[in-house]
């Protein structure tokens, strides 16, 4: 049995997949921004925060990993209303994709906070710095530069998990594609379409979000890594941060 490709029919559709790759990026802009915020405030938290604070981080971040991110888009769209929170499908959309972002990115940030040596948090001290302006100016950069990679990793991973979103009716992508083939029946050469238009677009955010970090960090990941290797990689440890944030001027001598 051979199948005859017929793509002739999809050039009045242009329009309308168009529509929805934008909807796709717009959720993905956002949800990015959002998500990078909540990840930079849990990991803070995580490493510096007060018990409680840190249990709640904890717990939010192993409810958001371990549960289907369907799962988390239902809860929103459907169950808020129950308590009377009414919000409409592209703000679902957007507030599922940032909570589950912000979930992975803070272990991910965390993580990149643990990897700042403790001399270059002795050093900031030194000239001055304390507490917070350690952390914004020297430990967060660099943290940042160090787990890029894993971010932009993620935040493709949630771009590409989107496509869920057209099943509370957000006029994604997806939708698009689901969309034309109920019209045409040309189900094959839809999704074709579209699993095509998936790939361009994260091989595009991928060169662009590069680009963009490599501007923004530059250096700082390689300073960071050569500072490290100069006999601080037994110091990291999580109480380095905790320090730094209540404020400590000085930190117990290296032994």
């Amino acid at each position: 049995m051979t199948y005859a490709f017929d793509f002739s029919g999809f050039g009045l559709y242009a329009g309308m997949l168009a529509h929805g790759a934008a909807v796709t990026l717009g959720l993905t802009a956002v949800s990015t921004l959002a998500g990078g915020l909540v990840g930079i405030a849990g990991a803070s938290i995580a490493a510096a925060g007060p018990k409680w604070a840190r249990w709640l981080v904890a717990s939010y971040v192993e409810l958001i990993r371990n549960t289907p991110f369907l799962v988390q888009l239902f809860f929103v769209f459907f169950g808020l209303p129950s308590l009377g929170i009414h919000i409409d499908e592209i703000q679902a959309a957007i507030l599922a994709m940032t909570v589950n972002l912000g979930a992975y990115a803070t272990e991910i940030v965390r993580a990149g906070i643990d990897s700042i040596s403790r001399g270059q948090v002795q050093a900031a001290q030194a000239l001055g710095l304390h507490g917070r302006q350690v952390f914004r100016h020297v430990v967060l950069p660099q943290a940042l530069a160090n787990v890029f990679p894993a971010l932009l990793g993620q935040v493709l991973i949630v771009m590409l998990g989107s496509a869920v979103v057209s099943q509370i009716s957000v006029p994604d992508l997806t939708y698009a594609a689901n969309f034309i083939q109920s019209r045409n029946f040309r189900s094959f050469e839809s999704y074709v379409i579209i699993t095509a238009t998936y790939l361009l677009m994260s091989i595009a955010l991928r060169q662009l979000l590069n680009r963009f970090g490599r501007g923004l960090f530059a250096g700082r990941a390689a300073r960071s890594n050569n500072n490290s290797n100069s006999g601080n990689d037994g110091l990291r440890r999580s109480w380095r941060s905790r320090l730094m944030w209540r404020g400590a001027r000085t930190l117990p001598t290296e032994r």
